[in-house]
């Protein structure tokens, strides 16, 4: 299988979620391995297991640092680890926007409630005061907003007669425990995934002036509406193995050069000439602002005078 996926788990107590994604972790199908478990808490219990189960860890207690310092401190230890995601597991600390925005779209929490209801703490209270059904769980992509980010899972979970927050809780760990495991795979394994990595593409291709989407050689191409075509997206495409973008450039040099310089991200597209490059994008992670700067390069190439001259006019302000 592709190399997995390096996590880095925060917490800040005993780290049962922690266990419960590292323990999933060790399936010989699981694309995700945990590399670094770090915690606010030098005295945290799930640091001790996480030693015992021969992981990385680091410990910095919050007391006496600016948050802001702190947080700081902790993305070093993560960025040092390896790490290309961060997982929340119990992690008492409302984090700095800097601190979410550095991780946006790559840091996922597990929050116990079914959101958007009962953001914060005293979850399951709360659902049995409000005569609910049901208490949860939910998995979701961490943002500014405390427990707002975009849901990658839920699980419902039965409040029944007679029960109280901390039996509510102990079957909601049960949920919690089998959900995170299987949200953060699917999370972590998004970016090799073709159907995904198109959609991606294609909203940036299709944001740009006039633009359309046909199917040519079985493939999504994108180009000028009743124009030429200007990028590809290829998914295995005559068997390469590859997922990738295929973009205009300007000839054969240039074309050579990029290779030279990362032939593992680019590379020369079969029955395409030397006016195309190929771009991977199953190699873990995906710079998207690039691909867009791609696009619209490539799309400037095959335009018409009338377009680019607008877009030219707006750059200038």
């Amino acid at each position: 299988m592709p190399d997995r996926a390096k996590v880095a788990v925060l917490i800040s107590g005993s780290g049962t979620n922690m266990a419960a994604l590292l323990y999933a972790s060790r399936a010989e199908d699981c694309p995700y391995e945990i590399v670094l478990v770090a915690a606010n808490d030098p005295e945290a219990k799930g640091l001790r297991l996480a030693e015992a189960e021969g992981i990385a860890t680091f410990a910095l207690s919050h007391k006496g640092m600016q948050r802001a310092e702190h947080d700081a401190a902790m993305d070093a230890a993560i960025r040092a680890s390896g790490a290309q995601w961060v997982a929340l597991a119990g992690y008492m600390r409302i984090l700095t926007e800097d601190f979410v925005s550095a991780w946006e779209g790559r840091m996922v929490n597990i929050h116990p409630s079914l959101l958007p209801k009962y953001t914060g703490l005293h979850t399951h209270d709360r659902a049995i005061a409000a005569g609910d059904s049901h208490g949860g769980v939910t998995v979701h992509l961490v943002t500014a907003e405390l427990d707002d980010g975009p849901i990658l899972g839920q699980t419902p979970v039965a409040i029944v007669p007679g029960d109280t927050a901390e039996t509510l809780a102990a079957r909601v760990l049960i949920a919690e425990h089998q959900l995170y495991s299987r949200c953060l795979a699917r999370l972590v394994s998004r970016e090799r995934d073709p159907g995904w990595l198109a959609e991606r593409v294609r909203e940036r291709a299709l944001a740009l002036p006039e633009s359309d989407e046909i199917v040519s050689h079985g493939m999504p191409c994108f180009g000028i509406i009743k124009g030429k075509k200007f990028a590809y997206f290829t998914a295995d495409h005559h068997g390469d193995g590859r997922i990738a973008l295929l973009v205009k450039i300007s000839g054969v040099e240039e074309q050579a050069l990029l290779i030279e310089r990362d032939e593992e991200r680019f590379f020369r597209p079969a029955y395409f000439g030397d006016g195309w490059i190929g771009i991977r994008l199953d190699r873990g992670t995906v710079d998207w602002d690039d691909v867009a700067a791609w696009l619209s390069r490539s799309w400037r190439a095959v335009a018409p005078k009338r377009l680019t001259a607008l877009l030219d006019a707006a750059d200038a302000f």
